[in-house]
């Protein structure tokens, strides 16, 4: 019988890592004092402790190993896990490598612009919201206000519950100095009724490559810039109507109000 401490350095596993695995039932002691509690293990417990060790380092958890322990464990069980295993890794490869990119897209623009961007970009993935809207074609992307006073006027009447910030949806495909294809939205809870040209329906859910602009709308044309670029140096396409959410908007809406927050949303997909 071999002592716990000479067992360690023998397989150059920790004390503590070899009473982990007597814990989850492992790798049991091949006996126990029962005066003094001591653990006691054996040479031929090495190739068990070695296949432990092995699994440990495909990566596998130590549940997931006490089921590859298992004496009635068949083939193709062992197959399958293996196979996930695999998947898991190459999507974390996969990962890894769109974050590579991301630093060197980061890396690219400090050194052709030489300081930072004021915005952070970030991807996030967005539920579908459903919404009450009115949906028009304005002379410009500031005369907004006519189309949420129909819109507030509608949802307010029949007491709908609101569930986040309001939401303007731009539908041209490009920018556009006037003749503007807008959508403002209220999410909601449930539905309310629709009536005229305010309609209930769900904005779809997806990728959005999203940036925060705090400060006046009349300098939010730099937080698009800034996506922009991002997107087209990170491999993206824009995939959708852009979103502009109003985190903190004035009453009335000032177009030079600096105390605004608002988040600007790309629908993207790889390119």
């Amino acid at each position: 019988m071999i002592r716990i401490g000479d067992f360690s350095k023998l397989s150059q596993v920790t004390v503590k890592a070899l009473r982990l695995y007597d814990e989850r039932g492992l790798l049991r002691p091949a006996r126990v004092d029962d005066f003094t509690g001591y653990r006691y293990y054996s040479a031929d417990q090495l190739p068990r402790l070695n296949r432990i060790l092995a699994l440990k380092d495909l990566g596998f958890s130590l549940e997931q190993i006490a089921q590859l322990l298992k004496d009635d464990l068949l083939v193709e069980q062992l197959r399958g896990m293996l196979k996930m295993k695999r998947a898991e890794i190459e999507q974390r490869l996969e990962d890894e490598q769109e974050r590579l990119a991301r630093v060197e897209a980061r890396l690219r623009q400090i050194e052709r612009e030489n300081e930072m961007s004021n915005y952070e970009i970030v991807i996030k993935k967005i539920e579908p919201v459903r919404v009450a809207a009115v949906r028009d074609t304005i002379p410009a992307y500031s005369q907004q206000g006519g189309l949420w006073n129909e819109l507030y006027a509608q949802v307010g009447q029949y007491g709908a519950q609101f569930a986040g910030p309001a939401l303007t949806v731009y539908y041209d495909e490009e920018y556009k100095e006037r003749d503007v294809d807008v959508e403002v939205c209220q999410p909601i809870h449930g539905s309310t009724p629709a009536h005229g040209r305010v309609k209930v329906h769900d904005l779809p859910g997806g990728a959005m490559a999203s940036a925060v602009h705090n400060g006046a709308y009349n300098r939010i044309g730099q937080a698009y810039e800034a996506i922009t670029r991002w997107v087209e140096a990170n491999g993206y396409k824009i995939a959708g109507p852009i979103r502009e959410l109003y985190l903190r908007a004035s009453q009335p809406v000032r177009q030079d109000d600096e105390s605004c927050v608002t988040e600007i949303q790309f629908p993207v997909e790889k390119v």
